[in-house]
């Protein structure tokens, strides 16, 4: 199996070097590359470095560009972002992200949240037409009760980012796009009852 290609954008070379040391003893994932910031230069080479996966500390971004930080590297990487906390995960912040790990986490648990983050996203790789996984089917039947995905995030313990793209992976599988569209292929595949629907 190919190792996956870890980018990690960490201020700290000791806690980078920490993170490196535990991914290289997995033997599936390596660590391509370190970048202390995410200034112009440094997100050109995100661009060019083209990571399975990156490993954010967004202590450095500013306080107010923390909150956006995911979405701004979303922009320049298709790649699962998993944040980095040093200090306690600063849980709006962490939402965000498909994972989050912090200083105190075991290796195991960082590599288990590294690959739980990967699954995620590659289920998105999968083509139109292929059954929903027991998750994308809780998520479907709470779209269609018109949750929304921060109440999801919340209900299932995961971060926004993650709700998003179990929804671009419901909406690839089904071929519908709309609400009201996944809403009836809920009631047609007996995933909701019409009585879940409370009278207005």
């Amino acid at each position: 199996m190919k190792s996956k290609n870890v980018l990690l954008v960490i201020p700290s070379a000791i806690v980078a070097k920490g993170i490196g040391q535990i991914l290289s003893e997995t033997g599936e994932f390596e660590m391509r590359s370190v970048l202390t910031d995410l200034s112009p230069s440094s997100i050109a080479r995100v661009r060019n470095l083209r990571p399975d996966l990156i490993v954010l500390d967004p202590s450095v971004l500013d306080q107010g560009s923390r909150a956006k930080g995911r979405d701004m590297l979303g922009e320049i990487s298709d790649a699962p972002v998993v944040a980095f906390f040093s200090q306690y995960p600063e849980e709006e912040t962490a939402r965000r992200y498909e994972q989050a790990i912090a200083l105190t986490d075991s290796p195991s648990s960082i590599v288990w949240k590294l690959r739980s983050a990967l699954e995620a996203h590659s289920e998105g790789g999968r083509q139109e037409g292929e059954s929903l996984s027991s998750r994308e089917k809780e998520i479907l039947v709470c779209v269609a009760k018109g949750m929304l995905n921060k109440e999801i995030a919340d209900r299932y313990n995961i971060s926004i980012y993650t709700v998003i793209t179990h929804r671009k992976n419901i909406s690839r599988k089904t071929g519908i796009k709309t609400v009201a569209g996944l809403t009836v292929y809920a009631l047609l595949n007996n995933l909701i009852d019409v009585s879940d629907f409370q009278e207005v």
